[in-house]
């Protein structure tokens, strides 16, 4: 199944960024804890939207990328 990517270029850099910044901070920052574990998960999902240009949240609202002509 293809997604159509609905998030433009800078959102997708910004969400790769901050996505591995959440990730490491979760894991240095509360290691081998619970929440650590759960701001490193939510941080990887996050940087994974990043790179595949598709978030699902974003699909359900309906949002799509303006087709410049």
């Amino acid at each position: 199944m293809f997604y159509l990517k609905n998030l433009p270029s800078w959102e997708r850099v910004a969400r790769a960024t901050m996505g591995f910044a959440i990730a490491i901070a979760g894991l240095i920052l509360m290691p081998e804890t619970t929440a650590g574990y759960a701001l490193a998960a939510t941080g990887a999902m996050t940087a994974l939207t990043g790179f595949a240009g598709f978030c699902p949240m974003c699909a359900m609202v309906g949002r799509k990328l303006k087709v410049r002509s």
